[in-house]
């Protein structure tokens, strides 16, 4: 069986024509983009780097680490958003390899041939998260680096992800996130761990309301980072 809700995949794809539009439902992947392109080029230096990006959706992610030198390969589930990447290649001029493939199917295909593998804002989206990692960490090169972005399960985060972000602030569709589904951080290192990596501690991403600005922090209560070396 595929690793992937049917659900979330209709989801993203009805709005995949609206990927690239920085005023659109993905105004917060536009925002919060170059804080994560600079956070992983700090740790690896991508230029030159084989990367693979799991859960590409309409590329904004791959792009960006494709104009910073990378050789990408960016897989999704979703045709549209893929569809959608493909031809902002177009317009970009930059190279990026999509492919429609499951991570565990390309981990299959491809077992260790990747410097850095990404795997942002991806987790809390599919039914067997620690399954999307193991296939992480297959597809990484030993000594490789996976990096991880998802939505910390408490309270708080209910809140400010759900609650704030997509009835109060609308910025997300409603229905975007299922709490259930998000996951704490010591389960992540703990998932990353039984996958054969070695989780870092995670680092916080954190939106102000009032100044309407993203930043990295050691806030971790909802949204974070987590980086792990195989």
């Amino acid at each position: 069986m595929t690793n992937a809700d049917p659900r979330e995949l209709q989801k993203f794809g009805d709005l995949a024509h609206r990927w690239w539009d920085p005023n659109s439902e993905f105004r917060p992947l536009h925002e919060i983009n170059p804080l994560r392109l600079d956070w992983i080029d700090q740790q690896v230096g991508l230029a030159g780097k084989k990367v693979i990006d799991v859960g590409c959706g309409g590329g904004l992610l791959s792009e960006g680490m494709a104009a910073r030198g990378a050789q990408v390969t960016g897989i999704d589930l979703s045709e549209k958003p893929l569809g959608v990447a493909r031809l902002h290649l177009l317009e970009s001029g930059l190279t990026v390899d999509y492919r429609q493939i499951s991570a565990e199917a390309m981990a299959t295909e491809q077992p260790g041939q990747y410097d850095v593998v990404t795997c942002l804002e991806m987790l809390e989206h599919v039914p067997d998260p620690i399954s999307t990692l193991r296939a992480c960490s297959q597809l990484v090169k030993p000594g490789g680096t996976v990096f991880l972005s998802t939505i910390n399960r408490n309270p708080k985060a209910y809140l400010f992800a759900v609650f704030g972000a997509e009835y109060i602030l609308q910025l997300l569709p409603k229905g975007t996130h299922d709490y259930a589904r998000f996951i704490k951080p010591s389960e992540l290192a703990r998932w990353s761990r039984m996958a054969g990596l070695s989780p870092e501690a995670p680092i916080g991403l954190s939106y102000n309301p009032f100044t309407k600005i993203y930043s990295l922090g050691d806030d971790t209560s909802v949204n974070y980072l987590m980086a792990a070396t195989r």
